[in-house]
């Protein structure tokens, strides 16, 4: 498949390496920032452009790898008839990019995207489409990168994000919250990457409910103080204590 992509972030890399890797061809990449669409193209060993005059209209598909609020933006300059337009953005609707071509639909990976990794990640592909047509374009090009090819509605595919942003930017987040304590308590966060790696390994062949361990699902009160004790001059992270602590002993029940 020929395919133009629109952005030049960390979602159009990854996606443009994987596309490539696959066998497409990539005609052309488009960013506002003309050093940025050069940089990326040269990656991909194609041209680019930061003209919307000069973008290519004999792709078969325009991938737009653009954050949410720039996609309505985007989809004033694109005004094709043949080509098929998606977006990959998880909160935006299907229809908002009806007008911008006969067929369009959504194409939204479902991971974390970080342009400088040195390896593609296992990328599970959520699709939607304007028609059935559409959405068979959409689930072949979605299975020559990725081996997890799911449809999904609007609604479903924004609780998808809501639950992806709960499971990777909230808990990356405490990590950053930890890093910075242990850094002013004269502590190596780095003590702590090993058990990082086993939580995320363990829920791969356990449901986090069966791997939940820990001073509040045991009710070991006494730890828990202690605890909470040593955040007294950080209330912020005191707080979030307490309101983990109490939805792991609402939700769970111990396994010993």
């Amino acid at each position: 498949m020929n395919i133009v992509i629109i952005g030049t972030g960390n979602t159009a890399t990854i996606l443009g390496r994987k596309l490539k890797a696959a066998g497409h061809g990539i005609l052309q990449v488009y960013g506002r920032d003309a050093a940025a669409a050069s940089a990326l193209a040269y990656e991909l060993d194609t041209e680019s452009t930061n003209y919307w005059s000069v973008v290519r209209r004999d792709a078969d598909l325009y991938l737009l790898a653009v954050s949410d609020v720039a996609v309505d933006e985007v989809k004033q300059e694109l005004q094709f008839a043949d080509g098929t337009v998606v977006h990959t953005a998880a909160a935006v609707p299907l229809d908002g990019l009806r007008g911008s071509a006969d067929h369009y639909g959504v194409f939204y990976p479902l991971q974390s995207l970080q342009k400088n990794s040195i390896r593609l990640p296992e990328t599970p592909i959520i699709i939607d489409a304007s028609d059935q047509a559409t959405l068979h374009q959409l689930e072949r090009l979605a299975h020559s990168i990725s081996d997890r090819v799911v449809t999904a509605s609007d609604a479903d595919r924004l609780r998808l994000h809501l639950a992806a942003v709960f499971c990777n930017n909230f808990t990356n987040h405490l990590y950053a919250l930890m890093e910075d304590w242990c850094a002013r308590e004269g502590l190596d966060f780095t003590l702590l990457r090993p058990l990082i790696l086993e939580t995320a390994e363990r829920v791969q062949t356990l449901s986090p409910r069966e791997s939940q361990t820990g001073p509040a699902l045991r009710n070991d009160t006494v730890t828990l103080e202690r605890h909470l004790a040593l955040l007294e001059e950080h209330p912020l992270l005191k707080e979030l204590y307490v309101l983990m602590t109490r939805s792991i002993q609402a939700g769970l029940k111990p396994l010993y």
